[in-house]
């Protein structure tokens, strides 16, 4: 009986502890802390949307100039295309307009490369070069007037100079005078030259 006695009034101090613990933490989490606790969990900042993840946002094909085959408004070697986000994306536009898209509106304006061209259609001089190289049409073409006249009257190094020249013209070696790039259907087959520099990182290879 003394010992039943004994256990009731600690049953009820555990109880009354447990039931403290409980209204500190509520006045806690209800107070300023837990309110600027939650207010800094809840508030994560806006992304912009050209920081967007793939799939979050879709971009249009630049629209092709028809005489050059390059973007339009191709501008030191780059042009701009709209991207649009995705439905319910929320971010900041290219004015820093925080706005909830519904995929029709543009949230910012992607870079693409273009290149500079000076009207040297790289069909015309491929042309000139494999039926008329050994008259120098070819380098006449291109704005190279001496090395035209040279083969002109060697009828092209007795063909070995027109046959290098066809083949460093087909390969996109020698182009214009000018340094611009060859007229090339954009959405056609082109060659892209790879070079080596301080910048560029070369991986060792590893064989079997």
């Amino acid at each position: 009986m003394a010992a039943a006695r004994a256990s009731r009034p600690m049953s009820l101090d555990c109880v009354a502890a447990q039931l403290f613990g409980v209204l500190w933490l509520a006045a806690v989490a209800s107070g300023p802390w837990g309110v600027a606790a939650s207010a800094a969990a809840g508030a994560e900042e806006t992304p912009r949307c050209e920081d967007l993840r793939m799939g979050q946002y879709i971009c249009k094909d630049p629209k092709i100039n028809d005489a050059t085959q390059e973007p339009v408004n191709c501008t030191n070697y780059t042009a701009h295309v709209p991207c649009l986000p995705a439905p319910n994306i929320i971010c900041k536009d290219s004015s820093g307009n925080e706005t909830h898209f519904t995929g029709k509106e543009v949230g910012f304006y992607k870079v693409v490369p273009c290149r500079n061209v000076n009207g040297y259609s790289y069909k015309v001089a491929v042309a000139l070069s494999l039926f008329l190289g050994w008259l120098g049409a070819d380098r006449f073409y291109l704005g190279y007037p001496a090395l035209g006249l040279l083969k002109f009257c060697t009828v092209g190094f007795c063909g070995i100079g027109s046959l290098i020249d066809f083949i460093l013209i087909s390969m996109q070696i020698v182009g214009p005078s000018d340094g611009s790039s060859y007229i090339i259907d954009y959405y056609g087959t082109r060659l892209i030259r790879l070079s080596i520099t301080n910048e560029t990182f070369r991986k060792t290879q590893l064989y079997p």
